[in-house]
């Protein structure tokens, strides 16, 4: 398999799509915020003085589906036409998934992984005034649908 991010003289492109379907385009991933109890505790009881806190990561991370283009520098800019987050609050961590949806010439994968690493950015800034030791980790791709290469789901 070829890197298609490459020219023929080995120098980065954008991949040319010009010719492609467009088609549905699904992406969905996962990451995680580990922090301590005491800070999970702070988050669902509101007393982070910075505000609610999976509120505003939700909207950061729909913001940074959108301005992916802005920061990795071969994607396309894409008409994006939903994004969702969703948080599962566990003892210890923060579960995060984002789900982005196109219809297009290029998949979102991208914009779902943008999506939550900057949720999760978020989650550290509001709440590392009580808790320095938090890990961001574990942002995978779940799934995709569309496209030539077609579905493709994390096996778990």
């Amino acid at each position: 398999m070829s890197l298609t991010h490459f020219n023929e003289s080995g120098r980065a492109r954008m991949v040319e799509v010009t010719q492609k379907d467009e088609t549905v385009r699904i992406a969905i991933a996962r990451g995680q915020v580990k922090m301590k109890h005491e800070t999970i505790e702070h988050i669902t009881g509101a007393k982070i003085k910075k505000g609610d806190v999976l509120s505003v990561a939700q909207v950061a991370g729909i913001m940074g589906a959108k301005r992916t283009s802005d920061l990795i520098p071969m994607c396309h800019p894409l008409m994006l036409t939903g994004v969702d987050m969703s948080f599962e609050v566990l003892k210890d961590c923060i579960l995060i998934e984002g789900q982005v949806k196109t219809v297009g010439k290029t998949g979102v994968e991208m914009e779902a992984l943008m999506a939550v690493s900057i949720a999760a950015l978020t989650i550290y800034d509001m709440c590392k005034a009580i808790d320095k030791d938090m890990e961001i980790g574990e942002i995978r791709l779940i799934e995709k649908q569309g496209g030539k290469s077609g579905h493709y789901k994390r096996g778990e």
